[in-house]
């Protein structure tokens, strides 16, 4: 048959050999990708072959989380609602500022009840208590923000009352008046900047003696402007980060409110915490857009998580928890995560709204 032309025959002949082994190519191939499909059995045929996986390193690269479900051991007559704030002080006590009596409860990281106060200090509401959020600052006092009460209060750690900023029971956008304010921070030097809030749209900084200095922001979505500024932390070098929730972003400012730095398409930011090394942690959700119902960005969110920045704005670690049931939540789910802060070994405290409850999440080496 390739008599009058055997250099055809052979390319004839090699074709088939190309195209046999194009064919048992294509078949161990789809062999291998059937025996990846069902790699959770230990051995897998490949050609008539067993195949074994390679010992693969069982070692997560990522910084890792789990739920301390006994944390804290809360005694019967200390009562949990809605819990909006958390913070930690410089003995690793945890502070729980919760919308139950009483309002301000301590923790050892441990879990142990340390003591806990302020039945009279935290305005009562037709849906409860109006704790917000807690800070403590850089002498141990502690800060209470009272939204509904248009107030934020510095107390002694024994629950002292030492000065009230704005006007009980009365809603303002001056000097003297707050309209539900949200958050505080205080500086090394003692400067005051709160976060005011709910009514107003603005960031109202007071000297340490407690005087009004200024004011910026107003309701909008431009730089300097905000919806709802809604938590706010300085860094080593006075820098102003704030959690402009209904804007889905933090902003950033020197302490005179010049606009430096937005941080966008990352999260709905609910709540801000900084470390000593100036790490950035913002707990929330992750973007989401208005819903017709919506009264609030994110009421409810989608999902939940924290994340730590740096000071540029730079993500360097991120960790989601699911999102619990109204009234099912499960340990280690979280529903609408409100308040975030850390311990000195790197464990994260969160405070939950629909949860009503704290947690801890332990740094998993």
């Amino acid at each position: 048959m390739c008599a009058d032309g055997r250099s055809r025959c052979s390319l004839m002949t090699l074709a088939s050999i190309a195209l046999a082994l194009v064919w048992a190519f294509g078949l161990a191939s789809g062999v291998a990708l059937a025996a990846e499909a069902t790699s959770l059995a230990p051995t897998a045929a490949v050609g008539g072959a067993e195949w074994t996986p390679p010992p693969y390193p069982r070692v997560s690269l990522s910084t890792c989380y789990e739920v301390d479900p006994e944390w804290p051991q809360r005694p019967d007559n200390v009562h949990w609602g809605r819990t909006p704030g958390i913070a930690v002080d410089n003995q690793d006590q945890v502070w729980v500022f919760t919308r139950a009596y009483p309002p301000v409860q301590v923790y050892t990281t441990g879990g142990k009840f340390v003591r806990a106060w302020g039945d009279e200090l935290v305005t009562m509401t037709p849906k409860g208590l109006g704790s917000h959020q807690i800070e403590i600052d850089g002498r141990g006092h502690v800060w209470l923000v009272d939204a509904p009460g248009n107030v934020v209060m510095e107390c002694t750690p024994e629950g002292k009352l030492l000065r009230t900023l704005g006007t009980r029971g009365e809603a303002g956008c001056d000097a003297t008046h707050f309209d539900r304010p949200t958050d505080v921070a205080i500086a090394p030097d003692g400067q005051i900047f709160v976060t005011d809030g709910y009514g107003n749209a603005r960031v109202v900084h007071f000297d340490a003696r407690g005087k009004f200095v200024k004011a910026w922001g107003k309701l909008g979505i431009g730089p300097g402007e905000f919806s709802i500024p809604h938590s706010i932390v300085l860094d080593s070098k006075g820098r102003i980060y704030v959690a402009d929730r209904n804007n889905a972003r933090v902003q950033v400012f020197d302490q005179n409110g010049r606009f430096l730095d937005q941080w966008q398409n990352l999260l709905v930011p609910w709540g801000l915490w900084i470390s000593p090394e100036d790490e950035i942690w913002v707990c929330g959700s992750s973007p989401m857009g208005w819903r017709e119902e919506d009264a609030n960005l994110s009421c409810p969110p989608k999902d939940q998580l924290f994340m730590k920045f740096d000071t540029t704005g730079r993500l360097l670690q991120l960790w989601t928890a699911p999102k619990g049931a109204d009234g099912e939540e499960k340990p280690g789910e979280l529903n609408w995560v409100h308040g975030i802060a850390l311990d000195s070994q790197g464990n994260v405290y969160l405070g939950d709204i629909m949860g009503e409850r704290a947690q801890k999440f332990v740094r998993q080496k």
